[in-house]
């Protein structure tokens, strides 16, 4: 009769230590998938500021393209660059190849002879209006810097029809560390086509 006894003891105990192992399994497995949500959650703002910083250099390249090929701006004579400024407020100068980037990745810019250069711009008015860190009023909608470009004049175009110049913009999102740099090269033709023999 104490054998019938000694079997229930011992599979009562087996119940509380498998229970206390799955137990642990489901613990691990919460833990884990909250860990998970959190980088998840790291990751989806990292890709929002890198998209911000993509959109800011993207809107100074656009204004860059804009101011080449507006009212005759490109007839400028290129000039040896050596200074930044913003373009809100100083008249953009196109640079010459003597003072190009020495690395449009490697920021801030400097040219190869070691100025700094390029020309802040962001639209500070209307609807596409942009917050720098300075605005705390505007929350997490701020830039930490202003996006900037560089417009060098490259030489005549291959075709003869124009001429070529190379734009840098770069753009930052909420912090530092968030930073886009695009780049493109834009051709503004001379008003003159042949057609060929008319």
């Amino acid at each position: 009769m104490n054998q019938p006894m000694n079997r229930r003891t011992r599979q009562r105990g087996l119940v509380l230590v498998s229970s206390l192992l799955l137990l642990l399994v489901v613990t691990m497995l919460a833990l884990a998938m909250f860990r998970s949500m959190g980088l998840a959650e790291k990751i989806a703002g990292n890709v929002r500021e890198k998209q911000r910083a993509l959109h800011a250099a993207v809107v100074a390249e656009q204004y860059a393209e804009f101011w080449l090929s507006s009212s005759g701006n490109s007839s400028q004579a290129p000039v040896t660059c050596n200074a930044t400024a913003s373009a809100l407020t100083t008249p953009v100068l196109i640079c010459n190849p003597g003072s190009a980037l020495s690395n449009p990745a490697s920021l801030p810019w400097t040219t190869l002879g070691g100025a700094s250069v390029g020309y802040t711009y962001y639209p500070a008015s209307g609807s596409a209006q942009m917050y720098l860190a300075a605005n705390t009023a505007q929350g997490s909608n701020t830039y930490i810097y202003a996006p900037s470009f560089y417009i060098q004049y490259v030489g005549i175009a291959e075709d003869g029809g124009g001429s070529v110049y190379k734009i840098d913009a770069v753009g930052y999102g909420g912090s530092a560390l968030s930073v886009a740099v695009v780049e493109s090269m834009y051709e503004i033709g001379s008003g003159v086509n042949n057609l060929g023999g008319l």
